[in-house]
């Protein structure tokens, strides 16, 4: 029986600020699975704007 091949992932390494092609660092220091390079290597700046996006709406459901 033959696997099934995977589409390669890419990850964001916290610690070393690099992106990664497959899992090669532990999942402490990981962001990800992306699809491609460039997704993980914008990882840092898309956290951050889901992060501004709940706290705005956070703020709306708070002020109902």
């Amino acid at each position: 029986m033959s696997e099934t091949p995977q589409t390669e992932q890419y990850w964001y390494n916290t610690k070393t600020g690099q992106v990664e092609k497959g899992r090669q660092s532990s999942w402490e220091n990981r962001m990800g699975p992306y699809d491609t390079e460039a997704e993980a290597r914008a990882a840092l700046d898309t956290a951050a704007s889901r992060s501004a996006n709940w706290d705005r709406d956070d703020a709306k459901w708070q002020d109902g």
